[in-house]
């Protein structure tokens, strides 16, 4: 890793990066290059920044982290983690966190299997499956649930909030519509007993116009059973 990017993350983050962490990211940027050649996780001009936009974004987690998580003793759920954003850097950095990255698409997690092996990361525990389907025991089990670039946040408030334990927190990644998201969301906030507690904003480096935030949102209450739906209801008809 060039000291630049080493030096930007733990001061804008407020992280220490191990000599194995930069190797792990270093191997994780290579092997994601390859793979992308042959298998669509990114678009082509999304990799000319793939630390920037991906690595650098998914690690923003720690401005959470920091503030919010004092045992690291966790269970992490990522929704919809395609290439492995926010998983795979908050894996490689939070060796505490116990991290399973869910996607229904089978290449995906295939990579996420890869780089599982190759850097082994034994926190990281991909499942192959629409978040919907997971089993009922799994509901109320996860301390954080995170999710990147997926869906709008009342559709993604129904994926994550019945799968966090009470008082668990849900981090959702968001940019410049987070207002209009955040106005839409109110009822599936009532509805699966959930407040939004804080916005972390941040800004992605060498690249214009590109503001980010962290919404974190507490789950204040028990989520009514009925959620989520199955059949993709959660996308097609929001609460």
């Amino acid at each position: 890793m060039q000291i630049e990017k080493k030096e930007t993350l733990e001061k804008d983050f407020d992280i220490s990066i191990s000599k194995t962490n930069e190797q792990q990211i270093d191997t994780f940027e290579q092997l994601f290059k390859i793979y992308n050649n042959h298998t669509n996780l990114i678009s082509k001009n999304d990799e000319i920044h793939l630390f920037e936009k991906h690595i650098y974004d998914s690690l923003s987690f720690s401005l959470f982290k920091n503030r919010y998580i004092t045992n690291e003793n966790t269970k992490l759920l990522d929704i919809g983690t395609g290439g492995g954003f926010p998983s795979i850097p908050i894996a490689i950095t939070c060796e505490n966190i116990d991290i399973y990255p869910i996607d229904s698409i089978a290449k995906k997690i295939g990579f996420i299997e890869l780089i599982q092996k190759e850097l082994r990361l034994q926190n990281l525990h991909p499942i192959c499956k629409r978040v919907e389907d997971l089993e009922l025991k799994q509901k109320a089990s996860f301390d954080i649930v995170t999710s990147r670039a997926v869906a709008p946040l009342n559709t993604l408030l129904e994926y994550a909030i019945p799968f966090l334990k009470q008082n668990g927190y849900f981090v959702a990644y968001k940019s410049k519509n987070a207002d209009e998201e955040i106005q839409n969301a109110q009822n599936a906030l009532s509805v699966l007993k959930a407040e939004i507690i804080d916005r972390i904003e941040y800004k992605l480096p060498k690249l214009e116009e590109y503001k980010r935030e962290l919404i974190i949102i507490k789950k204040i209450g028990k989520t009514p059973s009925l959620y989520p739906r199955k059949s993709g209801q959660a996308k097609k008809n929001p609460i």
